[in-house]
């Protein structure tokens, strides 16, 4: 196979591959109603959160990958890496807290039985379109 080819092939997905969006769409759109609610302090979420992105190995590549490119010539990798994720984490704490203060009035909204069986409609709705234009690409 000529090496263009190979690339191209290489990019395109598995012929399973269209089943990784498509499951968790046909999840959503057949589950039923979600019967108890979520319970827990705003501490516990918040630390939640941190294990769950500390945890996540894509923050680390991004890290890894991403922020090397802005660390200027002469100054301490470490200290400046440090800087730099301690920004992004900044950023990252600020605009979560502005999005749970815009959802905060929406929650008792949003945790109406009616409305989340629409949201996870149309969530799996999405995957399933996703899943669906990936099965039926031309290779």
């Amino acid at each position: 196979m000529p090496p263009g080819m190979q690339a191209d092939a290489a990019a395109q997905p598995a012929p399973g591959e269209s089943g990784q969006t498509t499951r968790p769409g046909a999840h959503y759109v057949r589950s039923p109603e979600n019967p108890a609610g979520v319970s827990g302090t705003a501490a516990q979420w918040f630390w939640r959160g941190c294990l769950t992105n500390v945890l996540n190995p894509k923050v680390g590549v991004f890290y890894v990958t991403f922020l090397p490119q802005f660390i200027p010539a002469g100054v301490s990798v470490l200290g400046f890496s440090l800087l730099l994720a301690g920004l992004h984490a900044l950023m990252g704490v600020l605009w979560f807290a502005v999005l749970v203060a815009a959802t905060r009035p929406l929650a008792r909204w949003l945790q109406r039985p009616a409305v989340t069986r629409g949201l996870d409609g149309l969530t799996g709705t999405v995957f399933l379109a996703f899943g669906l234009k990936l099965a039926m690409e031309r290779r």
